[in-house]
């Protein structure tokens, strides 16, 4: 699938709101949960195909250093009825001219087409669970966002996310028994540990508990392993996703991302 560049907007200084329209999105339905996905392929500059190809194709037709980088991305939102097939928004972190998705964003202009694949969904806030606990950094923001915006009136929600600065934040839906409270790392001691604290620190409610915690790899670990081991949280009302990792580029964390996951796994079964 692909969709046409109609509109891109800075949402704060880090993230850029890019939506998509056209042809290209018929058939689109990311019903399956809040935390849908595309799988987005980025071709280098100077690619010898496109703009809307294959990348099947072009893995078997073209050398590793013209293959477009593959990256996955949350969609925000979906309106079916916008435009002539649907609009798509995507949120894009971005910094500076690191990574691939971030840069095409910033630079992004209408009429820029992206080739996507999917989507895929794996979380959505169970209704019949007794609190919400929704954990993440920018990276989380959009699928925590569009989870927001579907919880049952009056559900008990708590909201931690992590961003740079006071600048950073984004205005999201916290109706009643939404407990949101945004974490910034500047002037923080600790950065790294500033969402693992302010989750070990809530005095969270009895009944079932429904957990989104997606973001950095290191402190995903941490907060999977304090609610499994320490809150009493099961496997099966949890959703844990680490995106990317401190220190690592996206390239490298891609290669070791499943070893990651499987010592993330074991840690507490």
């Amino acid at each position: 699938m692909h969709g046409v560049v109609v509109s891109t907007e800075r949402l704060t200084p880090s993230m850029v709101r890019v939506v998509l329209g056209g042809e290209g999105l018929a058939g689109f339905d990311p019903s399956g949960g809040t935390d849908a996905y595309v799988n987005l392929a980025i071709p280098p500059a100077g690619a010898p195909y496109g703009p809307v190809f294959d990348p099947a194709v072009v893995r078997e037709e073209q050398p590793k250093e013209l293959q477009p980088a593959r990256r996955r991305y949350t969609v925000r939102a979906w309106d079916p009825a916008a435009g002539t097939h649907g609009e798509l928004v995507l949120d894009f972190v971005v910094h500076g001219d690191s990574g691939a998705a971030g840069p095409w964003a910033a630079a992004a202009q209408p009429g820029d087409v992206l080739v996507f694949q999917g989507p895929g969904a794996g979380y959505t806030p169970n209704p019949g669970a007794d609190w919400h606990l929704l954990v993440g950094d920018e990276s989380a923001v959009p699928a925590i966002a569009a989870s927001l915006e579907v919880l049952p009136a009056g559900a008990r929600a708590f909201v931690r996310l992590l961003c740079d600065g006071p600048e950073h934040e984004l205005a999201l839906p916290a109706p009643a028994g939404v407990d949101l409270v945004w974490l910034h790392r500047a002037g923080a001691e600790a950065p790294a540990d500033l969402l693992a604290d302010a989750v070990a620190a809530l005095d969270l409610p009895a009944g079932r508990g429904h957990a989104f915690v997606h973001g950095e790899a290191d402190e995903v670990r941490a907060l999977r392993r304090h609610l499994l081991g320490d809150r009493g949280l099961t496997r099966a009302d949890m959703s844990c996703s680490p995106y990317w990792r401190r220190t690592m580029t996206d390239e490298d964390w891609r290669a070791v991302k499943r070893d990651f996951v499987a010592a993330m796994e074991s840690d507490v079964a």
